[in-house]
């Protein structure tokens, strides 16, 4: 399939599937979408938990590692509270070196281009000590192969919309997700459709409807009490 580099609304770039008109990130700001719907209502939410609990470390999956901006935002959030974040990246389809030189993340946030280049250039399947207080894996795998269980504190799940992959949004891959977090883990979202609430409530999370990033009226975030 045709994919191009767009520029979003905030200046940040994002990938296009021209045949799906769909995109890696929302064309409302790529950094803006991210930042609200990953860091602050997921890394930061479990992150004020945390506190309560006395953990030292954070786990996170996220599902569709893609251009690499979530992870690079919590790298760089993590480094600014000093936490230490474990962070596993599934993807079944890494982008390519061109699209990534194309994509202007690190200027855009104002922090060195090596970072970027850095999570995208470490090998996959091994784990990276990327900075003193950030590991990174990244594994290439299809999402329903994913076969863990009470292992992350939070999911990022980024997967394309389900207009254009609804094999994505099912029970049988959200049943994969419970059972990948520890009790009160977190799965944060970017989706808000009634299908995927209902799932979530179903399987036995608590699910909250919050305000969406710019472009976008709602999102999900669900706690696996």
């Amino acid at each position: 399939m045709q994919r191009s580099i767009i520029t979003t609304a905030d200046g940040s770039k994002t990938i296009q599937i021209k045949e799906w008109n769909e995109q890696y990130h929302s064309v409302h700001g790529a950094i803006q979408e991210a930042n609200h719907v990953y860091i602050k209502h997921g890394l930061l939410f479990f992150y004020t938990e945390k506190l309560k609990q006395l953990q030292s470390e954070i786990s996170i999956l996220e599902i569709g590692f893609g251009t690499g901006l979530n992870a690079l935002l919590t790298q760089l959030k993590a480094e600014e509270l000093s936490q230490s974040v474990n962070y596993v990246g599934v993807e079944a389809f890494p982008i390519s070196s061109e699209e990534l030189e194309q994509l202007n993340y690190t200027s855009e946030l104002e922090v060195p281009s090596e970072k970027l280049k850095q999570l995208h250039s470490c090998s996959w399947e091994e784990e990276h000590q990327i900075s003193e207080v950030f590991k990174l894996k990244k594994q290439q795998q299809f999402f329903k192969d994913i076969s863990v269980e009470n292992m992350f504190d939070v999911i990022y799940f980024d997967a394309f919309g389900a207009r254009v992959q609804p094999e994505l949004w099912t029970e049988d891959i959200f049943k994969i997700m419970y059972k990948a977090l520890k009790q009160n883990g977190v799965l944060t979202t970017y989706a808000a459709i009634g299908s995927v609430r209902r799932i979530l409530i179903a399987l036995g999370f608590e699910v909250e409807r919050l305000d969406g990033p710019p472009g976008k009226r709602h999102m999900l975030r669900a706690v696996k009490r």
